[in-house]
């Protein structure tokens, strides 16, 4: 069987089918779509800067629209996914708890998530911890009263918080439930019941179905992009072995020396995608620990995309803004925008936007960011939005014209329309007058 050979959109459009990116869903989301949707992906990453909805929250919205934000909770709690560190600390569907079971036993080799010399050193805390949740019940770091008279941070966890967390990277705690999005702390033998390490896999195997998830969760795969997607170590499985066994399939992207690999499920897709029969439509924002662009590398050879998180770079030194989410328009990474809802005035202040470079600026592309934008707003229940400075400088008035034009059926509607209702209101200050205020 020849190769198929996809163009470069025709690459980037069997990503986003592959990730629930390529179209906007028409029905609206149910609870169990929540579920499917992480078990597409594989993984779902956790963060917890909160300046827009936490990242896992955002992810999701990207994909299944306006959807009730506690139904990932209640999977969790249900039993139906589990927390562990998989790309990173992830919700992860509960079938796949075999394959991490292996990190667990060796929790060493993750390296700065697990102590040793805190386990060696410390160990009479430890088993103070474990003793009180195995006879006090599920607990939370915040119910452990702070001794040590250090601050809060990162990096200053109280002894409580980073024993709990040694065990959980050990796998002798699971996370129960959230409550206020904390972890709340149980013996596993509670929350995963009738478990027996017997069940575990061989490595061999965990190794081959990681391999064939992240390939079949991003659509297609260069050889280097495997490893990033679960954090797999070596030794690891050459996706040749795979194509040998029919496991996997080869294609070629034009313009790519290296080959690319589809698992076998989507090859009516990747067929689909080389005949040029994936038209990508999906406007919309995206996480900075989305799928989509948490690997750099990737997301620069597949979007020509160069995407850096500068939250944890010094505010000198930024380039875009401390949390900018990618904006994504019909199948291209189009430029990045630095947001923050402000809960209480319920404004969604887009405190700076840039376009990429290339981004090619029409009417309809103006109306597609405009929409995505405020739908993005009024699920963050910030329905006015205002707009700081944009590059290229244009754009802002287009872009605040846009917001204006699609709210004046909501003010057509008079003084009996719903609060909120339709598309929210934008500054009339023009972005050049804004910038000096921006920050």
């Amino acid at each position: 069987m020849s190769e198929p050979i996809l163009s470069l959109p025709a690459a980037r459009a069997l990503h986003l089918a592959a990730q629930g990116l390529l179209q906007p869903r028409r029905a609206k989301a149910r609870k169990a779509d929540v579920l499917d949707t992480i078990r597409r992906m594989g993984v779902l990453q956790i963060d917890t800067i909160h300046v827009v909805a936490r990242s896992p929250y955002l992810v999701l919205w990207s994909r299944l629209g306006d959807y009730p934000r506690p139904w990932l909770e209640q999977l969790l709690a249900e039993g139906a996914l589990f927390e562990y560190w998989a790309h990173e600390a992830c919700f992860v569907p509960i079938e796949d708890y075999g394959h991490y079971r292996h990190r667990m036993i060796d929790p060493g080799s993750l390296g700065w998530k697990y102590s040793e010399t805190w386990m060696s050193e410390r160990r009479a805390e430890v088993d103070a911890v474990l003793a009180h949740i195995r006879d006090q019940g599920p607990a939370r770091s915040s119910d452990f009263e702070r001794t040590d008279g250090k601050g809060g941070g990162w990096w200053e966890w109280k002894p409580e918080k980073r024993s709990l967390e040694v065990l959980f990277t050990s796998g002798a705690l699971m996370i129960a439930r959230r409550h206020n999005f904390q972890r709340v702390y149980d013996l596993a033998e509670r929350v995963l019941p009738g478990w027996d390490d017997s069940r575990m896999p061989p490595m061999e195997d965990t190794r081959r179905a990681l391999v064939l998830k992240t390939v079949k969760s991003l659509g297609l795969a260069k050889a280097s992009w495997i490893a990033d997607y679960f954090r797999t170590r070596p030794p690891r499985l050459d996706p040749e072995t795979l194509v040998a066994e029919g496991a996997l399939l080869r294609a070629r992207v034009r313009g790519w020396d290296e080959p690319v690999y589809i698992h076998p499920d989507l090859a009516d897709l990747a067929a689909a995608a080389a005949g040029d029969g994936l038209a990508p439509t999906v406007t919309t924002i995206l996480s900075p620990f989305d799928p989509v662009v948490w690997d750099r590398r990737r997301a620069l050879e597949l979007f020509d995309f160069d995407y850096r998180l500068e939250c944890y770079t010094p505010a000198e030194k930024r380039r875009y803004g401390y949390f900018t989410l990618p904006i994504l328009r019909r199948g291209a990474l189009v430029g990045r925008v630095d947001a923050k809802a402000h809960r209480r005035e319920r404004v969604f202040e887009l405190k700076s936007l840039a376009l990429e470079p290339g981004a090619r600026v029409s009417d309809r592309f103006v109306r597609d960011v405009a929409a995505a934008l405020q739908r993005c707003a009024d699920w963050h229940g910030c329905p006015r939005v205002t707009v700081g400075p944009t590059e290229p400088a244009a754009f802002g008035a287009a872009l605040l014209a846009a917001l204006e034009s699609a709210r004046e059926p909501e003010a057509a509607a008079g003084p009996e329309a719903e609060p909120g209702a339709g598309l929210a209101s934008a500054p009339a200050t023009p972005p050049a007058r804004r910038a000096g205020a921006a920050r």
